[in-house]
């Protein structure tokens, strides 16, 4: 639904504004061939796709658990890299260096927030945030409006891994006392209000991509002001989970969980 959202934006921007989204130069598109565009179809994009696709569906079906399909990517992603004749050890090293760092990185901030989580309640914290809750107006729906709002408003500071292991087991007990409420519903619109951390700045990880392959003349501002539509497109979309339960729900009750 997301993606559609980005997609239709992009036609009516293309359709209404066409200097932003010019058409490859005529010139550059003589450079490949037609042979060549299905190579890299081929090569290029179904390979990954299928392998998206195949550790995706694994865990919907319920073949395997998240972990598992986890390894299954990773074998598939060095088969991939071999058939495509890009796998060597410097890749190879580089690949499993990263993987390291990053655990080391999520098991650091889990362990830090089993330490924190201890001193707040023993600092009484967890009354502190159940008086903020009880300030709230609205009931349930305004209890669940503030921790979005509080979750959007850290994602501008904080990566999305310190706010699931720090902030939501904060605010989740809250939530959970409600019984109008699917769990299943409130984890997936967690996820698509962290998904807003990756574009909003100034710690915005796409945002930093970006500006990594932006030309020499693209200021960050003009990539922080680009970026603004397609936060509120994910706004947007999550408004259209909170009215409507049924789009995020739908999928978890024709497999059975």
């Amino acid at each position: 639904m997301q993606a559609t959202l980005y997609v239709v934006y992009l036609l009516v921007l293309a359709w209404l504004s066409s200097a932003d989204v010019p058409a490859i130069d005529a010139a550059e598109r003589a450079q490949m061939s037609r042979e060549q565009l299905w190579k890299d179809l081929f090569t290029a994009v179904l390979p990954p796709g299928i392998l998206v696709a195949a550790v995706l569906g694994s865990i919907i079906a319920g073949i395997a658990a998240p972990t598992e399909a986890a390894a299954v990517g990773a074998v598939g992603a060095i088969v991939v890299a071999m058939i495509m004749r890009r796998l060597s050890w410097p890749v190879f090293s580089d690949a499993v260096l990263s993987t390291v760092r990053i655990t080391a990185m999520v098991f650091f901030v889990l362990s830090a927030s089993q330490v924190f989580a201890l001193a707040f309640r023993g600092l009484d914290g967890e009354f502190l945030i159940e008086a903020m809750f009880d300030w709230v107006p609205g009931g349930a729906y305004g209890t669940l409006l503030f921790m979005l709002l509080l979750i959007f408003l850290l994602g501008f500071f904080l990566e999305w891994i310190q706010i699931t292991y720090i902030a939501v087991p904060l605010f989740l007990p809250f939530l959970a006392g409600y019984p109008e409420f699917s769990m299943v519903w409130i984890a997936i619109l967690i996820a698509m209000n962290l998904q807003t951390s990756f574009l909003t700045p100034p710690f915005g990880w796409s945002l930093i991509f970006m500006k990594g392959v932006a030309p020499p003349g693209i200021r960050t501002t003009e990539i922080y002001r680009g970026a603004i539509p397609f936060v509120i497109i994910q706004l947007a979309a999550l408004a259209l989970l909170i009215v409507f339960p049924g789009i995020a729900l739908w999928l978890p009750d024709a497999i059975g969980w």
